[in-house]
């Protein structure tokens, strides 16, 4: 057993809390995400992002046929595993937890045009709070790509691991040429955060999850990881085929979807070909505006504190600007309450019936069932 399945990735100051917090987890009924974690395990980030490898965008639209511009979209799925489930891993020694975000936080970013391929935008709100969902919206307009979805978490623990589903899903489209729009529903895998009880966390995605076209094709993406005696972390295996020949695949490609991953079987390349290689292609770190410039609900002024002390490592003073903010939360909550009123979305509308998903998702039907969608507006 490594030192860091000992434990030794977590400071010895902070052992002592980080078991007492696991018992309480052990111990906890319901969802996880209504427990309030102590500041050492937290990461500095709350809302986060598809965005950071905008290059693999522009191959959608490039792609000669439906099959070559699906697997520009499974290749651009896949490279924003890394940034979403292993960025922390590898920045802070073991896996953190991200901040809760607010009711109404907002985070804004671009990645600029380096290319000549145009700016990708993004726009993300925290559009609930029990449970946590956060909206999104990415748009490439000069590609005319747009990526449009939601994230929500239902957390429990097993005795040795915390599995965390993903409730929700995002639609990618692109608008081609011609004026048309090709359609791709994309659905979430789930996580399972194992290494608790060594002190040293990591994520891992489990089960399967899909991406449909209006093209009439469908990725089945399977994830598998490390177990104790075998298996190597964070794998994955897709598979492509015709809706309408699901069995019979004309692509598949398997690997690591953190490091590199190969193309086993394709019309259009040889065995062994790179499909995505997450080492070899730096990450482009969103841009966003100065902090003086923020307003009061953007992530990076909200957390500005909180963040500073987990960085520093000066934990009595990200705790206290923490309960500050979850106290102001529940504050207005209760004032709204009172009122009879409801929080106002910004930038997102609730559609409890996405037709989009209704139209793709029946090949995607083993994933649970999230109906409802966000449509993105314009600001107020």
């Amino acid at each position: 057993m490594s030192g860091k399945e000992n434990g030794e990735a977590l400071p010895q100051e902070q052992r002592h809390g980080w078991l007492s917090f696991i018992k309480s987890i052990a111990s906890f009924s319901g969802d996880l995400s209504k427990m309030t974690a102590p500041s050492f395990i937290l990461s500095p980030v709350s809302l986060t992002d598809w965005g950071e490898h905008p290059e693999t965008l522009k191959p959608i639209q490039t792609g000669q046929s439906p099959e070559e511009r699906m697997i520009a979209v499974v290749r651009w799925f896949i490279a924003t595993l890394k940034g979403q489930y292993t960025a922390r891993n590898t920045s802070m020694g073991s896996e953190k937890k991200p901040l809760n975000p607010v009711l109404g936080e907002v985070f804004y970013g671009s990645w600029p045009d380096t290319t000549g391929d145009g700016e990708l935008r993004l726009t993300s709100e925290q559009v609930s709070h029990h449970p946590p969902v956060t909206a999104y919206f990415l748009e490439n307009e000069k590609l005319s790509v747009s990526v449009e979805g939601h994230s929500g978490q239902k957390t429990s623990f097993n005795g040795h691991a915390i599995s965390v589903v993903q409730v929700g899903h995002a639609i990618l489209r692109a608008k081609r040429p011609d004026g048309s729009v090709e359609t791709y529903l994309i659905t979430l895998p789930t996580l399972s955060i194992d290494g608790l009880w060594y002190g040293s966390p990591y994520i891992e995605l489990t089960g399967d999850s899909y991406i449909h076209s209006t093209t009439g094709m469908l990725a089945k993406i399977h994830y598998s990881g490390r177990g104790y005696f075998s298996g190597k972390a964070h794998s994955f295996h897709v598979s492509m085929s015709k809706t309408s020949a699901p069995t019979q695949s004309f692509f598949e490609a398997s690997g690591v979807w953190a490091g590199e991953s190969t193309i086993t079987k394709s019309p259009l390349h040889a065995a062994g070909t790179v499909f995505w290689n997450a080492d070899a292609q730096p990450r482009q770190e969103v841009t966003v505006k100065p902090l003086e410039e923020m307003g009061e609900y953007e992530s990076r002024r909200l957390w500005k504190t909180v963040a500073n002390g987990i960085r520093s490592g000066n934990y009595d003073v990200a705790s206290k600007d923490k309960s500050r903010i979850e106290h102001e939360q529940r504050a207005l909550r209760k004032q709204r309450e009172a009122d009879g009123t409801q929080h106002q979305l910004k930038h997102f509308e609730l559609i409890e019936s996405d037709p989009d998903y209704a139209a793709l998702s029946e090949p995607c039907k083993h994933q649970p069932p999230t109906q409802e969608g966000y449509k993105f507006r314009a600001t107020p």
